[in-house]
């Protein structure tokens, strides 16, 4: 498996904690950043302008997306070059549609043609990636941002999907595929698999970056020393003494107490199997 520095596809940080982006600003091999209204709720941002603002500040030197966030299409145009002027490295994001499917095309072709970096986000299906790639000019800088994450949360496998949009961008040579909405850190070689330009990754799958590599018995040595300590920590307790107490009475039998524990333990346990047996056959509880 490749070394993060050996991985052709740009790392991009997706989220809206300031510390957090600062952190991931910290290391060199995070080209980009992205966010989105319901990132910076999440985070407790309270004026969308002075976050916006604050984040330019503080990543003045690499890209940043933005978000247009208003369903009319002229006050999203609105909004899109007011966010331009923000500063040299934002990307502005304009969602594929409306809240009413209507596809922003148009918006898209004179935010390209007015010199608007762009980031077409929200993108869940190949005809979308179809629409952009006929709204964008082949001078156009632009992210197309296929939210693969979503994707698979609808049991369909992204990485083939990802590979025809790649193909389907090869006439827009300035578009810049990106693998949004990762689930987990295998997302970021399946990208890398698919041809895609950018991930962008939350935080705490980013901080897994340390794991590319790590031998699987150590991992797993540590996976058995994690549950016995906090087994220890949490003090738990399992009372054997009555079988304790029967190892040391062979010929004996155990107290009445326990052989009816025991019995009762038993009997739940033959329920479960049973319930366990009824699921696997598509019994009643399948």
């Amino acid at each position: 498996m490749k070394r993060i520095e050996e991985l052709r596809i740009s790392l991009f940080s997706d989220g809206a904690d300031l510390a957090g982006i600062l952190e991931m600003y910290e290391k060199p091999w995070i080209r980009g950043f992205t966010t989105n209204p319901t990132l910076m709720r999440k985070a407790g941002v309270l004026d969308y302008e002075a976050f916006a603002r604050a984040l330019l500040r503080a990543v003045p030197d690499r890209p940043i997306s933005l978000e247009a966030f208003a369903d009319d299409e002229a006050e999203m145009e609105l909004q899109a070059l007011t966010i331009a002027t923000w500063g040299a490295n934002v990307n502005v994001k304009i969602p594929v549609t409306n809240r009413a499917g209507v596809f922003m095309g148009p918006l898209i072709r004179r935010l390209a043609e007015a010199g608007v970096a762009l980031n077409v986000t929200a993108i869940l299906t190949l005809e979308q990636v179809d629409w952009v790639a006929e709204a964008l000019t082949p001078e156009t800088w632009a992210i197309v941002s296929v939210f693969a994450g979503r994707i698979a949360d609808t049991g369909i496998d992204p990485v083939p999907m990802m590979a025809e949009a790649k193909r389907i961008l090869r006439w827009r040579p300035r578009a810049r595929l990106l693998w949004a909405s990762p689930r987990e850190l295998l997302n970021v070689f399946q990208a890398e698999e698919a041809g895609c330009d950018i991930i962008t990754v939350p935080p705490e799958i980013l901080r897994k970056m340390d794991l590319v590599g790590k031998d699987l018995a150590a991992y797993s040595l540590e996976t058995v020393e994690m549950f016995h300590r906090d087994a220890r920590m949490a003090a738990y307790q399992i009372d054997t003494s009555c079988l304790v107490a029967a190892a040391g009475n062979p010929g004996g039998s155990m107290n009445r107490a326990a052989e009816d524990d025991l019995g009762g333990l038993g009997e739940i346990a033959h329920e479960v199997v049973g319930a366990g047996v009824g699921n696997l056959e598509g019994g009643p509880h399948a």
